[in-house]
């Protein structure tokens, strides 16, 4: 299963503001999993940012064996996706970005093509903080797809690691507006028993999934949402004031981002709720970009 074992985590760095930020969120993921660190930066290697970049690591009692850095140049997301195959990175960490004047996150240009293209799991931070704390409310997409297991299994896995307090599952019921309206000449209580039909067996869809990952000690909360899943389950990990929100990658690439990802997914990438963790699957990974 993917993420239940660590080995390298990538970080996307940039000589920005939340630089040492975003540095000690990776750090925290680095030493929780003992996983190598590899360092990412496109742009020139100078003496200025060697010093930035060793003055950051003084920071953290880690061995210099478990720390690689790339100096890239060119295109900053072919750059950084390269990097994720060659080194055969685990996850890449990188920092979303804040819409000027707006308390909004969103991804920008490199962010989706990364997404769109990694063969590893991304970690999107909407606001990293220097004193870093642990995902304790986590909500994981259970759609049906591809990579639900490998959803599922990352949300419960870092619940464990972080000791969360809750791992909210949260499951589209299919066709509920039209399977509902088939039924308008029927009884109130012909209406309840087939809408209760239909809650039960979502349900127990995902508690057969449940069945398959190893969860112990990890509270869950099954919750069924209707209407446009993406924008349903954006405005549901901000009720729920969610740290982090686990979504399975598109099993397949393709040159226009709206056809990687459903279009009702494209609610959450304009405004991001919380942190994103796009899981993506081993058999992915394994595969490579080609």
């Amino acid at each position: 299963m993917v993420f239940t074992k660590i080995r390298k985590i990538g970080l996307a760095l940039a000589f920005s503001p939340r630089m040492e930020a975003i540095m000690a969120e990776a750090m925290r993921l680095v030493l929780l999993y003992n996983s190598q660190l590899v360092l990412v930066h496109v742009g020139d290697k100078s003496n200025e940012a060697e010093e930035k970049v060793t003055q950051l690591l003084t920071n953290y009692n880690i061995e210099k064996e478990r720390i690689k850095i790339l100096w890239k140049k060119g295109d900053p997301a072919e750059s950084i996706l390269k990097a994720c195959h060659d080194e055969g990175l685990d996850l890449l960490i990188a920092g979303a970005l804040k819409k000027e004047n707006l308390m909004q996150h969103y991804l920008g240009s490199v962010a989706r093509k990364i997404l769109r293209k990694a063969n590893c799991s991304v970690l999107m931070l909407t606001n990293p903080a220097a004193a870093p704390k642990p995902f304790k409310n986590i909500v994981v997409n259970a759609e049906d797809s591809a990579y639900v297991l490998e959803a599922l299994g990352v949300a419960c896995s870092i619940a464990q690691h972080d000791d969360a307090m809750w791992v909210h599952i949260v499951r589209e019921v299919k066709l509920y507006g039209l399977s509902m309206a088939s039924v308008d000449d029927c009884t109130e209580e012909e209406y309840n028993e087939v809408r209760n039909g239909l809650l039960k067996a979502e349900i127990e869809n995902v508690e057969q999934l449940l069945h398959k990952i190893p969860h112990q000690g990890v509270r869950t909360n099954i919750k069924l949402l209707s209407g446009k899943s993406g924008f349903e389950l954006s405005k549901f990990a901000q009720r729920k004031q969610a740290d982090l929100l686990v979504v399975g990658a598109s099993p397949r690439k393709f040159f226009l981002f709206d056809r990687v990802f459903t279009h009702d997914l494209e609610y959450i990438f304009q405004d991001l709720p919380c942190n994103l963790l796009i899981v993506n699957s081993s058999n992915r990974k394994e595969a490579g970009n080609g």
